[in-house]
């Protein structure tokens, strides 16, 4: 270790270039970051980011809506059956936002039949316990619980080409990280246990993606090792970017 040249001993146009690079790579890490929210987000079939959203890609969802469940299950037994026809057709159906509240449908509006029949039970203010954990009051409480998923995973083919893109790229990346630490100060064990999450990381979000396929609980450690993976580089690029602009100091 100690016979690697200090990046900080560099000359100034040198050390410029690099920390250019490194302003360019943050870039890039941002705009992964951007992208991932893009075409993640919302996979599940529900507004926003969530965990379900990694299971949808690399493992596929599949669940019934827990209000339809319900009604099938007979609940409430006070409910009229033409009521619980229309709700469960309504469920069933590809428009659970557009017909909820559909002036069209008149009293037959899911919204007019929920109200009638389950706020009562199924509201903030209800007195029954149970029922107030679960409310129906809005169209949001609502759609919480009426959505059906069946969301495939992405195609073998496609992890695949993706394994073969990120996996060089991002291995060729990081060993290059390594190497400039070599020419840092920072040669402490605090660096080599950074290094160590950072390699590990990549093989945990990398190693999920096909692990997922087969155990969809396994998404967490996609995302875990795809956070520690990004928050050590941008620690890393941090290091040596103050390597090379600190003021020098004698080699150890």
């Amino acid at each position: 270790m100690t016979d690697f040249p200090r990046l900080r001993s560099l000359g100034t146009l040198h050390r410029l270039a690099l920390t250019l690079l490194c302003l360019v790579l943050a870039g890039g890490f941002a705009a992964s970051a951007s992208y991932l929210q893009i075409k993640v987000s919302g996979r599940d079939q529900v507004k926003g980011m969530s965990l379900d959203d990694v299971k949808g890609t690399y493992h596929g969802i599949r669940t019934r809506a827990p209000l339809l469940m319900a009604l099938e299950r007979n609940h409430p037994e006070t409910l009229p059956a033409k009521d619980r026809e229309t709700l469960i057709k309504w469920l069933n159906g590809s428009r659970i936002t557009e017909d909820y509240d559909n002036p069209d449908l008149g009293d037959d509006a899911p919204a007019e039949i929920i109200a009638r029949n389950c706020v009562s039970c199924h509201g903030r203010n209800s007195q029954d316990a149970q029922g107030r954990k679960l409310p129906l009051e809005f169209l949001d409480d609502v759609r919480a619980v009426a959505v059906s998923r069946d969301v495939s995973p992405n195609p073998v083919e496609a992890v695949v080409a993706s394994t073969h893109a990120h996996a060089v790229s991002l291995a060729t990346l990081s060993m290059l990280l390594c190497l400039l630490m070599a020419c840092t100060r920072w040669r402490g064990g605090f660096t080599g246990l950074v290094l160590a999450v950072h390699g590990l990381g990549l093989v945990c979000d990398i190693g999920g993606w096909w692990l997922t396929r087969h155990h969809a609980d396994l998404a967490a450690l996609i995302v875990a090792g795809g956070v520690a993976y990004f928050a050590t580089s941008g620690l890393l690029m941090l290091m040596v970017l103050a390597e090379l602009w600190l003021p020098a100091r004698d080699k150890a």
